[in-house]
């Protein structure tokens, strides 16, 4: 399977060290495909240097380390109206998710969560590890 993690997923595994998501990430990457976009990268840069600086080492080495495979949010975003959203500001997740064709979007956003689409599965990480 194609699975693409938003922001909130890696800002929990690479700032927190969050064990279960540790795990979750392993998973993913040892048994799946792991995709992220331009768009989450940049994201998770900006949020980890505006909220935990001392940590920004951190995010180049996470990175490096990291298996996936690299999608470009489109942008503009298209007006085709694929789904509606309360944040449009969580717009560009999902259109490079749906862009990616992956087949389930991890992420703990109630905004996302909340999407009512076929495609991508827009799921919860414990809720998917609860499927394993």
């Amino acid at each position: 399977m194609r699975i693409m993690v938003d922001t909130n997923i890696l800002v929990s595994i690479a700032v927190f060290k969050s064990r279960i998501l540790t795990d979750l990430f392993s998973h993913i990457c040892l048994r799946h495909k792991l995709v992220l976009s331009t768009y989450i990268i940049d994201e998770f840069e900006r949020v980890v240097e505006k909220k935990f600086s001392s940590k920004m080492a951190n995010v180049s080495a996470f990175l490096q380390k990291l298996p996936f495979e690299l999608e470009y949010t489109p942008f503009p975003l298209p007006n085709d109206y694929l789904f509606t959203i309360r944040d449009i500001k969580d717009a560009p997740i999902l259109y490079s998710a749906i862009s990616a064709d992956v087949d389930i979007l991890i992420t703990g956003d109630n905004d996302l969560l909340t999407v009512e689409i076929d495609r991508p599965l827009i799921t919860t990480a414990s809720i998917f590890m609860e499927g394993l």
